[in-house]
């Protein structure tokens, strides 16, 4: 049988107060009161919705047409206030900010941590799944990072050979259009191991170079590049800083790209604007 309200219950809204300049209230939820609860049953009930214990609360109490007041007194009657439909109720607590709990700080909560053995040994995961339906990892025909490194090693050395890209020679960026037209000389052709492969758990300085990717360093003519030769503290190549970048192979046009003549760059620049 569903609960009937006995007719001398008033629904309530119970707020707490804001914090910073907004003077609304948090509307936490509605509560049926009977107006012969005392002030301190009251409290009690409120501090199962509001954490706050009933010697740290105070209530102000908000009525249809009637100025605000503060309800005092642990042993009055909370019906004596004038307790009416429409009411808040306003939980104030008392207690200093430094010894008030703070429920979204999540820092000094121990979080459990499912060990990998007990999640692999799960029939039921995600993982087993992928076991069963032989999908990623465990597909027989998936390489291995380092087997994909190498296959990608050998795919960038035949678009080095195809493009005719060395050491010195004049290149631009792909994808480039004007404005945005970024050209530069090469400086550096190589596998960089101190950019971060996704998926290889190892270091990569420890793998054979022959099995690494290769990487296209420029120095730019204008200060659009990441860095000046280095990445990940290893200098590939020495430049000004913001002038130098590493690119992939095919992300380089080889050609008769004279330096930008200082007329030339004004141009760019101010189409830009």
């Amino acid at each position: 049988m569903a609960f009937q309200p006995t007719p001398m219950d008033i629904s309530v809204a119970i707020t707490t107060p804001t914090t910073g300049p907004s003077t609304e209230s948090r509307l936490l939820t509605e509560k049926r009161i009977t107006p012969t609860w005392s002030v301190m049953q009251l409290k009690g009930k409120l501090e199962t919705m509001t954490g706050i214990s009933p010697s740290s609360q105070r209530l102000r109490l908000r009525a249809p047409g009637r100025p605000d007041q503060w309800i005092e007194g642990d042993d009055t009657i909370i019906g004596d206030w004038g307790l009416m439909k429409g009411c808040e109720i306003e939980v104030h607590d008392t207690r200093p900010q430094s010894a008030r709990p703070n429920f979204t700080d999540l820092s000094s909560v121990e979080k459990y941590v499912l060990p990998t053995s007990t999640y692999e040994s799960l029939p039921n995961s995600v993982l087993a799944w992928k076991k069963n339906q032989k999908l990623g990892r465990f597909d027989p025909s998936t390489l291995t990072p380092e087997d994909s490194m190498r296959q990608q090693s050998e795919k960038d050395a035949a678009e080095i050979q195809q493009r005719g890209i060395a050491v010195a020679r004049r290149v631009i960026i792909l994808p480039s259009s004007p404005p945005h037209i970024r050209r530069g000389t090469i400086r550096f052709i190589g596998p960089v191991p101190t950019i971060s492969r996704p998926g290889v758990d190892r270091n990569l300085a420890d793998l054979d170079p022959g099995a690494l990717p290769m990487w296209v360093g420029v120095e730019l003519d204008e200060p659009l590049g990441k860095n000046n030769g280095s990445v990940g503290g290893q200098s590939y190549f020495s430049c000004p800083n913001k002038t130098g970048v590493f690119v992939k192979p095919e992300k380089v046009e080889v050609g008769d790209f004279p330096p930008l003549e200082l007329e030339d760059l004004d141009d760019e620049m101010m189409e830009e604007i």
